[in-house]
């Protein structure tokens, strides 16, 4: 008998506030369970929460699935719309796209999933306040949508899942009382990852906060989930199975606009769901976020921050790609001192560093399976420092300068940073917002 995944109904107790998920494999059963503030139990019962909670089910399931990744996924009690089947087919796929490419395993366009029909495609309206849900990675990128929606008077909540190190210290720092939830996995599934015969890797973990953040939108009332996904989330790191792999898929802008229909028609058009970064890229963030100090020993972009086991070193270890990416993208615009302050050492001038910065900026290798940012942006940055008084005479910058130029030559380095610095129009943010923030963002 075929391998399958089963996705079993979730439950919600309101006076608790905790969700149980279950899922069964291979003759094995997994509880995962989500820990939410206490909620109205009325509108736990409404028909928005109901099918989100559902769809959340779903979207969680990736962490278990992986184990043995089979071809067939049943949720016999979940009903699905045409959408919704297409979206959770997505999330297995492109979301695991990377998963997929490091165990070598082919299921793009092989996968099925079997479940009730739900002709109701649009559920009935929600009524939600006119306020903002912000998710908060403890990161530069969330606390300049912080900056942003401060600036233009839009009342938001920070959000997180299972808060830790930078993301607790940065919402201190912001002073808005925050809505966190506790996701607990299971144990077991945790312990087969690392055996034989199951497999393991990436989850689009996007992708699993926002089905959370949807949850809460609803519970405590907020009509807009505001993420902070810049563009060049939207590129891909390599070809794999005949389609593009993207590290950072259920950050990209098709993504974007695939959940924000979803958990659209789950709440009759109440909840929207944008990144407010889109139009930019990391190099332009790195500049917003120099207009603001008051985050600069609080936050981290680091991920050896964001293991299971927390936070418990510096905030940058200063030698994983993602460090380096943002070293290099806050030289160009940040004073050379408040940048050494925060980081703690030049990563520009340890030549044990060099074939990092190679591969992000294409000089060798493939892009770094990391949230970083476009390879011929981290080029044109590398690019400006050999031309910068702070930065030309640093080891790493003078080891690359001969080859960046023989790449790529100045005129298209030169033309990458400005149109780093342009803004784009490919976004999904409310135009009126758009228009606001575009006025404050110069």
């Amino acid at each position: 008998m075929t391998e399958q995944f089963l996705i079993e109904r979730p439950t919600f107790n309101p006076a608790t506030g905790q969700a149980v998920f279950t899922y069964g494999l291979g003759g094995k059963s997994f509880t995962e369970t989500l820990t939410l503030p206490e909620a109205d139990a009325e509108k736990a019962a409404s028909p928005a929460f109901v099918k989100l909670l559902d769809l959340t089910a779903i979207v969680l399931g990736v962490s278990y699935f992986k184990l043995r990744a089979p071809f067939e996924i049943t949720a016999p009690n979940i009903a699905l719309s045409e959408a919704e089947r297409a979206f959770a087919i997505d999330v297995y796929e492109n979301g695991l796209g990377e998963f997929y490419a490091r165990n070598n395993l082919a299921r793009f366009g092989k996968l099925t999933i079997s479940a009730p029909h739900d002709a109701e495609a649009v559920k009935p309206a929600v009524s939600l306040p006119d306020r903002a849900l912000l998710p908060i990675g403890g990161g530069k990128d969330s606390l300049v949508s912080v900056d942003l929606l401060t600036a233009v008077g839009l009342d938001f909540t920070p959000f997180a899942v299972n808060p830790k190190g930078p993301i607790i210290t940065s919402v201190d720092k912001i002073g808005t009382k925050p809505v966190y939830v506790t996701r607990t996995l299971d144990a077991e599934m945790i312990r087969l990852s690392r055996e034989p015969g199951y497999y393991n890797g990436h989850v689009p973990s996007t992708a699993i906060n926002s089905m959370i953040a949807a949850l809460c939108a609803v519970l405590f009332g907020f009509n807009q989930i505001v993420l902070s996904n810049e563009r060049s989330a939207s590129e891909g790191n390599v070809e794999f199975d005949g389609r593009e792999t993207n590290h950072q898929y259920s950050k990209s802008l098709g993504f974007e606009l695939l959940i924000a229909s979803i958990l659209s028609d789950a709440t009759g058009g109440a909840l929207k769901y944008y990144s407010l970064l889109r139009p930019y890229s990391e190099a332009r963030i790195a500049s917003l976020f120099t207009h603001e100090t008051k985050f600069d020993h609080v936050f981290s972009s680091c991920n050896r921050n964001f293991r299971l086991t927390g936070n418990d070193g510096p905030l940058w270890c200063g030698e994983c790609p993602k460090c380096h990416f943002v070293f290099l993208i806050f030289a160009p615009f940040m004073a050379k001192d408040r940048l050494l302050s925060i980081f703690g050492k030049n990563l520009l001038d340890n030549l044990d560093n060099e074939a990092s910065f190679r591969e992000l900026s294409g000089l060798a290798g493939q892009k770094p399976w990391e949230c970083v940012g476009e390879i011929l942006e981290a080029a044109a940055c590398l690019y400006t420092l050999t031309r910068h008084a702070d930065w030309h005479e640093a080891a790493v910058v003078r080891a690359v300068k001969a080859d960046l130029f023989a790449q790529y030559g100045e005129p298209k380095l030169q033309a990458a940073m400005a149109e780093c610095l342009t803004d784009s129009h490919d976004h999904h943010i409310p135009p009126a917002l758009a228009a606001k923030v575009a006025a404050y963002a110069v």
